[in-house]
């Protein structure tokens, strides 16, 4: 009689790698509840704030595939169980040794079988970290292993497309029995991808290539300041040389048949584990692309979005109208609990008599294909009858795709990159402000969506288009091998698959699910979020809120007071010359603005040299009522006194000068501003410390905050430009006001409240348009 799966493994210990992802969560789940009398040991690499163990509770355990077994033990026994059958160690893959420390290494050494599952699953990963993880994990546990002197059953995870980009049969066979082999040495390839690291990091400080990402750090941020925009400068060299190892692994798959990093390091990986497994008996599970539960834990069960899924809602929200693929050709899906019970029942048959690598294919296009035309007409009818709505409450009619190549679609999609970055940087150049730049946020977001689809054709299009068919006979095998009760608990026949009940009932209804979009045509409310985020913005627990000054409080800025009161008493022919004269000088004086805001006050404020105080205090009450006023914001004035009657300090930081400012001081609990230095009565033009713009802005803030004992983390600031972005990011609820192109952009894509205030109806701009204009000297009496 053949005995059970769950009594071959009862009393083993069992180690497994790559538990917080996908498969190994389904792998823990289904062991802990199938097989009761093992115990688990889970490598789990520690995260930024949090231990191994608590990234196991949380990652883990907590999912939702341990809801069934939940239920079934109730929360104190299930908590009970964990505690008496699972340890998490601290480990890493990545690292030679893999990061055990003693007692890590006791436990390996005590376990009888090791499952590896971890893998950079990314089929874009970057050319280095693939090597790293997939390539070279396996080699590293069989090394650590043999340093142990134990030799476990290892059981290694890799996948159908090792294969290549063949057509035809792909049987359960070591790459090197392969007619279509290709002999790589697997260390010149490791070494190869770590020169690249470097000669990239290399290329990426040249004196160009810097200057290429400060531009664009400028681009994105405009004059924010010197910290964030060396930050974002940063940032910006990374991703670059993240993007260059990215290519280098495509084009070095490509080069040799994968279609992409993954596959090809995986492929590597299984060649580096045949020649370096010494005494350490060695199985290796082969899955193809692995989709929602077919049945275990429960129907559709899934963690976080895996290949398919973004492709899904892309096309049922009309944002990929093609995609390429051959219609008559195989999409190999094969659910996770499937690979799942494959997987234990490799570990429980125990390795090959002979010593030999054995391998097990998990696909279902030989057993019980899913052709791409099939797929593609379930889920156009599925969301024909189920459609996904616009924030109109319009439903969305999908597109019908015509499968054309991949290089049609890429070469649509690039026009339609090229275009839109256009328009970009067309509308960066204009002086728009409020609702108008967030036209412009509009069409950054467009170019997101045509790149994001434009990736997707990128990474998967190769697997639309694959035509490999991945042989199943030893997992067949394998399934026929199991006692009777365990055909149903352990199957692992893809035979049992119903696709249309799968895709119709199962997959999609949890894809949509997950994804959270709108699938009634109930209207939405166009300003529930923006009354969300006010609610949490005048929420009581509030501390602090900050506010800039211009084109946050008034719509008006310091050129506009400047001008007031330097033509106060002019007459009409001397106002006139002003005007022309200060024009011509106007782009040199935007420019100088763009370019450092800091500096601009300091050139502009000159302007005061010699004005008489007495005349400027005096001015600055006139100026008060009759410009100041006409263009304030009463939705500002509003806000400030709602924060001061919610019991919330209120700060105004400004770069405007005193002279402005002191007026509204009676409004504001504190006001910080700029301020010139006085000698004889008269302004010298020259200030007494930096002015509060940038960082220096933030850094006020900061301290201000340490000296009344504020919690920025619960503190508001209200501010127009991407130059007030330190002052927005120091605190826990920023606010953009009638923003300006680049923070419209900054604020839409981190989810800031976004508030369009106007002015006193009746206002009138009396003097000049907006932007800095020179001046004569002011009165000097």
């Amino acid at each position: 009689m053949t005995q059970l799966t769950s009594d071959r493994l009862a009393g083993k210990r069992i180690a497994i790698t790559g538990s917080t992802g996908f498969l190994g969560t389904a792998l823990v789940e289904r062991l802990m509840r199938s097989v009761p009398e093992c115990d688990l040991v889970l490598l789990v690499r520690a995260g930024k704030r949090s231990t191994p163990a608590q990234r196991a509770r949380r990652e883990i355990f907590r999912n939702n595939a341990f809801a069934r077994l939940l239920v079934e033990l109730g929360e104190e026994e299930f908590w009970a169980c964990v505690e008496r059958r699972v340890t998490v160690i601290s480990g890493d893959v990545s690292s030679d040794g893999l990061g055990l420390d003693d007692e890590g290494r006791r436990i390996i050494a005590d376990c009888d079988i090791v499952i590896h599952s971890a893998a950079t699953v990314s089929f874009d990963a970057p050319l280095d970290g693939a090597i790293e993880v997939n390539l070279l994990g396996p080699t590293r546990i069989v090394e650590t292993l043999q340093d142990l002197g134990v030799a476990p059953h290892f059981v290694a995870v890799s996948t159908c497309y090792v294969a290549g980009n063949r057509r035809g049969s792909a049987p359960e066979q070591l790459l090197s029995d392969s007619p279509f082999h290709i002999d790589v040495d697997w260390r010149q390839e490791v070494t190869a991808a770590r020169r690249a690291r470097a000669d990239f990091d290399s290329e990426s400080r040249s004196a160009a290539q810097l200057e290429s990402s400060r531009k664009k750090a400028r681009n994105e941020l405009g004059a924010a300041g010197t910290p964030l925009l060396a930050a974002k400068t940063e940032q910006i060299r990374q991703r670059w040389v993240a993007d260059q190892l990215v290519e280098a692994g495509r084009a070095r798959a490509a080069s040799l048949g994968w279609p992409d990093a993954y596959a090809y390091t995986k492929a590597l990986g299984e060649r580096a584990l045949v020649e370096s497994k010494g005494n350490v008996p060695v199985s290796i599970v082969r899955p193809s692309i692995i989709e929602s539960a077919w049945s275990e834990p429960n129907p559709g069960w899934i963690k976080g979005f895996r290949m398919a899924e973004p492709i899904i809602i892309s096309y049922a929200r009309g944002l990929l109208k093609e995609f390429p693929g051959v219609p008559e050709g195989v999409v190999d899906v094969i659910p996770v609990d499937l690979v799942v019970a494959a997987i234990i029942n490799v570990a429980a048959r125990g390795p090959l008599e002979d010593g030999t690598v054995d391998i097990t294919q998990v696909a279902s296009g030989t057993r019980n294909p899913l052709h791409y035309r099939r797929l593609v007409e379930l889920v156009s009818g599925w969301f024909t009858e189920n459609p996904l709505y616009d924030q109109k409450g319009q439903p969305i009619a999908v597109p019908e795709w015509s499968f054309p190549g991949r290089g049609a679609v890429e070469r649509q999609l690039d026009r339609a990159q090229k275009n839109l970055a256009m328009a970009d940087r067309a509308l960066k150049l204009l002086p728009l402000r409020g609702k108008q730049a967030m036209v412009n946020a509009g069409i950054e977001e467009k170019r997101e969506l045509v790149e994001r689809a434009s990736g997707y054709v990128k990474i998967y299009g190769a697997y639309a288009e694959c035509e490999a068919l991945y042989g199943v006979t030893g997992l067949l095998e394998l399934h026929d091998s199991l006692a009777p009760a365990d055909r149903d608990r352990f199957c692992c026949d893809p035979g049992v698959i119903d696709w249309d009940r799968y895709v119709r009932e199962i997959h999609l209804p949890t894809v949509v699910d997950h994804a959270r979009v709108k699938t009634t045509d109930e209207r939405s409310d166009p300003d529930a979020r923006i009354k969300r985020l006010r609610s949490r913005v005048l929420a009581p627990e509030r501390q602090l809120a900050a506010f800039d000054l211009e084109n946050t409080i008034i719509a008006s800025n310091v050129v506009f007071s400047y001008a007031w009161l330097a033509t106060r008493n002019l007459g009409p022919r001397d106002r006139l010359r002003f005007t022309l004269k200060t024009l011509g000088e106007a782009p040199n004086l935007l420019a100088l603005d763009k370019r450092d805001r800091t500096d601009f006050l300091r050139h502009f404020y000159r302007r005061y040299d010699g004005a008489s105080v007495a005349e400027m205090d005096r001015l600055g009450t006139e100026l008060l009522a009759d410009h100041i006023l006409t263009k304030a914001f009463p939705a500002a004035l509003r806000r400030v006194r709602e924060h001061r009657r919610l019991g919330h300090r209120t700060v105004l930081i400004t770069g405007a000068l005193n002279i402005v400012v002191n007026p509204l001081r009676p409004l504001f609990d504190d006001v910080i501003c700029a301020e010139m230095s006085v000698r004889d009565g008269k302004y010298t033009g020259e200030l007494l410390a930096v002015p509060p713009t940038g960082e220096v802005r933030a850094q006020a803030l900061r301290d201000y905050a340490a000296l009344h004992g504020i919690d920025l983390g619960e503190s508001v600031a209200y501010a127009d430009s991407s130059s007030d972005l330190p002052l927005l990011e120091a605190v826990g609820f920023p606010v953009a006001i009638n923003p300006e192109t680049r923070l419209a952009s900054i604020s839409s894509k981190r989810g800031w409240l976004i508030e369009y205030w106007s002015k006193v109806d009746g206002g009138t701009d009396r003097f000049l348009p907006l932007g800095p204009l020179p001046s004569p000297r002011l009165s000097r009496r």
